[in-house]
């Protein structure tokens, strides 16, 4: 049994899982960033110091189990908002010291990358290796092959903005709130994707990488030129499926050709932006057209949670226990008796 620990920028997360099933997958967003209108580096990191104490204490009691169970503990070391993984990170070094616990340290992004496997609970289908992976969020836009739990490597990568940063960014051009992927998705449901053309760079570079700095120029252009007074009300909703429509165009187009190059069969899509119904329909469907299975986490899994955090641990620390029981701090006897068995 395993508690992991995700606290890279602005949730605070504490899961329990036991042999990669989820016990318990709590998480706490920081609402208060939206009136700043991005996140607050410090505010995060004080934010996270407040509450994690009390959500690991939540999650034993809704996993019912007590910390005398656990065998590791897994926690995000990077990369994110260096105070917010320090809180993390010390928070798990303290109750490793505690209990006498091994210490897992994983990356963020290869926690989003293997979430597409967390959904043992559901009807959905799990991936098979080998598997094309798009990790897409608002600091990440990456495709990545994905051989097995050790084996990966980045085939596409965005030469600047994430595409959830080009949402956010959009939208506040738009003067829609923070953060404003989720406003222009649900915009965009009543809107005409076909009203307005905005470009769709690096849609035929013959490589797997991404640009949206371009288009985030453009619809500032665009929004200055034919809205300089505001933009109405009537038409907002059809900016926001154009612009939806421009960015799910280039993230489904090179996701599928790259599973279709390296014959693979099943597409993964994870990070905040996968929960955009535009983006979970068209890979669907474009995917189905060439006989490859989609699969994208449920909306808990999406956002930054421990629960990818320990799935992805638990499997570290399966295939390789000891590597993980020379942690630098003072060996208390609990962590003692353990290190000696």
């Amino acid at each position: 049994m395993l508690l992991a620990i995700e606290s890279s920028c602005d949730e605070t997360s504490i899961a329990i899982l036991n042999n990669s099933v989820v016990l318990s997958n709590i998480i706490s967003t920081q609402y208060f960033h939206r009136k700043y209108g991005g996140v607050v580096p410090e505010l995060a990191s004080r934010a996270h110091l407040q509450h994690i104490s009390e959500l690991t204490k939540q999650s034993l009691v809704d996993a019912k189990v007590g910390m005398e169970e656990m065998e590791a503990i897994g926690v995000t070391t990077e990369p994110g908002l260096i105070g917010a993984l320090i809180v993390g990170s010390n928070f798990a070094k303290g109750l490793a010291l505690r209990y006498g616990l091994p210490l897992v340290p994983v990356n963020h992004i290869e926690g989003h990358i293997f979430s597409g496997f967390l959904m043992q609970d559901s009807a959905a289908k799990i991936p098979e290796f080998p598997v094309i992976t798009l990790v897409v969020s608002g600091g990440h836009t990456a495709i990545f092959l994905v051989e097995n739990f050790n084996t990966y490597k980045i085939i596409g990568l965005t030469k600047d903005d994430a595409a959830g940063e080009a949402f956010d960014k959009i939208a506040k051009l738009c003067g829609l709130e923070y953060p404003g992927g989720p406003i222009i998705d649900k915009l965009a449901q009543s809107g005409d994707s076909k009203r307005y053309d905005f470009p769709r760079s690096m849609l035929h570079s013959g490589d797997y990488d991404f640009s949206f700095s371009g288009l985030k120029t453009s619809v500032r252009y665009f929004i200055q030129k034919e809205f300089p007074n505001g933009i109405p009300t009537d038409v907002l909703s059809d900016i926001a499926a154009s612009v939806q429509s421009a960015i799910v165009d280039v993230l489904v187009a090179k996701t599928v050709a790259a599973a279709k190059e390296y014959g693979v069969k099943h597409i993964v899509i994870a990070g905040g932006v996968s929960a955009n119904s535009g983006l979970r329909k068209r890979m669907a469907s474009e995917s189905a057209r060439y006989g490859i299975a989609c699969i994208a986490p449920s909306m808990g899994y999406c956002m930054d949670n421990a629960a990818m955090i320990g799935y992805i641990a638990e499997k570290k620390f399966n295939d390789s226990p000891n590597i993980f029981n020379h942690f630098d701090y003072t060996v208390s006897a609990n962590a003692l008796r353990r290190r000696t068995k």
